[in-house]
């Protein structure tokens, strides 16, 4: 099992466990995680899961693909570090994974 933080914008931490290969925004679903709205399924076809990868964590979770970039451009307040959490995909090199939820989703 790999531990997941969800910062929301009021700070408040969620951390919770999650399986390998499944992905950072169904376990957000799964646990009830406040913010994280996934109006597709995990589709990547629209941005209700768009979060704000820690820095200290960049590197590990890597950038967006071209799909994910274009979806992006309909999030909220997107940064250099803002991805979809559908298309993160949890493993072992991802233990202890910090994302922050944006004020609201698109």
């Amino acid at each position: 099992m790999t531990t997941i933080t969800f910062v929301a914008f009021d700070g408040t931490r969620h951390e919770l466990e999650a399986e390998n290969g499944s992905t950072v925004m169904e376990n957000a679903i799964r646990n009830s995680v406040p913010g994280i709205e996934a109006e597709c399924g995990g589709a990547c076809a629209c941005a209700t899961c768009h979060v704000y990868v820690d820095d200290a964590w960049k590197a590990a979770v890597g950038e967006p693909e071209a799909m994910e970039e274009d979806m992006l451009d309909f999030a909220f307040d997107v940064r250099p570090n803002s991805r979809l959490s559908c298309q993160i995909r949890v493993s072992d090199k991802l233990d202890g994974l910090v994302v922050h939820v944006p004020e609201r989703q698109a």
